[in-house]
C-alpha cells in the first residue's frame, strides 16, 4: 500500500492539487528553478524539477557502488544488498566518476531503465604527483600537494593535462545514453568534501578565489567547451560534526547561486545524532536561501552498525525536511559497510524504514524523467 500510496503523493504535489492530511510541510504550488546549465536536456530539467518536489513528500535512499558487489557477492545482475532485504534497489545509484570504464556506463543505463536516479562522486588523482612508483597517498585524491593554481594558469603543462582529463569525463556522460540514444541525466559531484584538508581541491590546498575559479573551470569547461547537458552540477561539503555555524559551513567557498544546482552534504556523524539533526536543519535552511534542492549525498555508519540506526537516528532527522535524497556510502566487507544487508544487525529495524511512507526507493519513484506541472526549470 505505501508503494502506491507514495507515488500518488508526489503526483499530487506537482499537479497543484492540495497535498494529502496531516502533512505539515507543503512545497510551493508554482515555483520556477534555474540550473547551472540553461541548454540542459529535457530529462535533465525534469529530473532536477523532480528532485526538487521529491524533498517535500519524502525522502530517496540511495547507496554507493550497489550494483557492482555487496556483502557476499560480487558482479552479480541485477542485484544489490538492498535488493536482497526489501525487494528493491536503492532510489539512487551512487558511483565514482574515478575508474569509469563501459561495465559502470551499462550501470548507468541499467538504472535509468529501471527509472531510478544517477549521482556520481569524483576521487580524482592528482594530477601534480600521480604516476607509476607513487606510494599512497601520493598522487591520489588524498595527496594535498597544492596544484590548482597551476592548473587555473591557463597554457601551463598542469592545465594541459586537465583539459584532457576533463575530455575524458565528457566522453563518459556522452556514452550515457538510454536504449532511443538519449543522454541519461546524472547528478555529478566534482569537488566534493572540499571543506576538509584530506584532498587537494579541499581548504587547505587552495585559497577561497583558487577553488572557486576551479569549479567554475570545470563546469564551464564540460558545459561549454564540450557541450555535455546531461549534468546536475552538486557541492557537497563535508559536514560530521556540531558545528557554530552550520549553514555558513555548507556555503563554504560558494561558486554562487548561478555556479551549483544541488546542495548535498557528506555527513559522517557516527553516533552523534545532534550533529545530524542540526546539520540537516542547516540544510534546509540553504534550500530555503538558495532555492535549490538539497540532500544528505554521504552518510552511514562503517561497522559499528545500530540495531536501530534508521529509524531512530537517521529517519528522524530527515522527516518533514526538505531532502530530496540519503545516500550510505559502499558495502565492501562486513568491517566496511555503510548500507544494511540481510546478515547486518539493522537487518530488521532497514526493513521498517522500508515500510515507512517517508522514504523511497527504486520501486516508489514516478517518472522521474517526465516534468511534473507547475514547476518551471530555466
Amino acid at each position: 500500500m505505501k508503494r502506491i500510496l507514495i507515488c500518488t503523493l508526489l503526483l499530487t504535489l506537482c499537479t497543484g492539487t492540495a497535498p494529502a492530511a496531516g502533512k505539515r510541510m507543503k512545497a510551493p504550488q508554482k515555483t520556477t528553478l534555474k540550473m547551472v546549465d540553461p541548454d540542459a536536456t529535457p530529462e535533465t530539467k525534469a529530473l532536477y524539477a523532480n528532485l526538487w518536489c521529491m524533498g517535500y513528500e519524502g525522502v530517496m535512499f540511495g547507496h554507493h557502488d550497489y550494483p557492482s558487489y555487496g556483502i557476499g557477492w560480487r558482479g552479480d545482475a541485477d542485484r544489490s544488498d538492498v535488493k536482497d532485504l526489501v525487494g528493491s534497489h536503492p532510489a539512487v545509484y551512487s558511483l565514482d566518476m574515478a575508474g569509469i570504464d563501459d561495465r559502470k556506463i551499462q550501470l548507468v543505463r541499467e538504472a535509468r531503465e529501471r527509472g531510478g536516479v544517477c549521482m556520481l562522486v569524483w576521487h580524482q588523482s592528482n594530477p601534480l604527483t600521480e604516476g607509476p612508483g607513487t606510494k599512497y597517498p601520493v598522487g591520489t585524491a588524498w595527496d594535498n600537494t597544492k596544484v590548482v593554481d597551476r592548473i587555473l594558469t591557463e597554457g601551463s603543462e598542469m592545465n594541459i593535462k586537465y583539459k584532457a582529463r576533463l575530455d575524458k569525463v565528457a566522453e563518459a556522460f556522452r556514452k550515457m545514453v538510454d536504449k532511443q540514444g538519449r543522454p541519461i541525466p546524472v547528478i555529478f559531484r566534482p569537488l566534493h568534501e572540499h571543506t576538509q584538508t584530506w584532498n587537494w581541491w579541499g581548504r587547505s590546498a587552495t585559497t577561497h578565489e583558487e577553488f572557486v575559479a576551479f569549479w567554475r573551470f570545470i563546469v564551464s569547461y564540460l558545459r561549454d567547451t564540450k557541450e555535455i547537458h546531461n549534468v546536475i552540477y552538486a557541492i557537497s561539503p563535508q559536514m560530521d560534526a556540531l558545528y557554530d555555524d552550520p549553514v555558513g559551513r555548507i556555503l563554504f567557498r560558494w561558486p554562487g547561486d548561478e555556479w551549483v544546482d544541488f546542495v548535498g552534504m557528506d555527513c559522517y556523524h557516527g553516533l552523534n545524532t545532534r550533529a545530524f539533526v542540526a546539520n540537516v536543519e542547516a540544510m534546509s535552511e540553504v534550500h530555503r536561501r538558495v532555492h535549490k534542492p538539497v540532500g544528505v549525498t554521504e552518510t552511514g555508519l562503517e561497522n559499528d552498525h545500530k540495531a536501530d540506526y534508521w529509524t531512530e537516528d537517521v529517519l528522524p532527522a530527515l522527516r518533514d525536511q526538505p531532502c530530496a535524497m540519503v545516500v550510505a556510502w559502499r558495502n565492501d566487507n562486513p568491517r566496511h559497510a555503510y548500507g544494511p544487508y540481510p546478515s547486518d544487525s539493522t537487518a530488521d529495524n532497514f526493513r521498517r524504514f522500508f515500510d515507512d511512507p517517508w522514504t523511497r526507493f527504486e520501486c516508489d519513484l514516478p517518472d522521474m524523467y517526465t516534468m511534473p506541472r507547475n514547476v518551471t526549470v530555466k
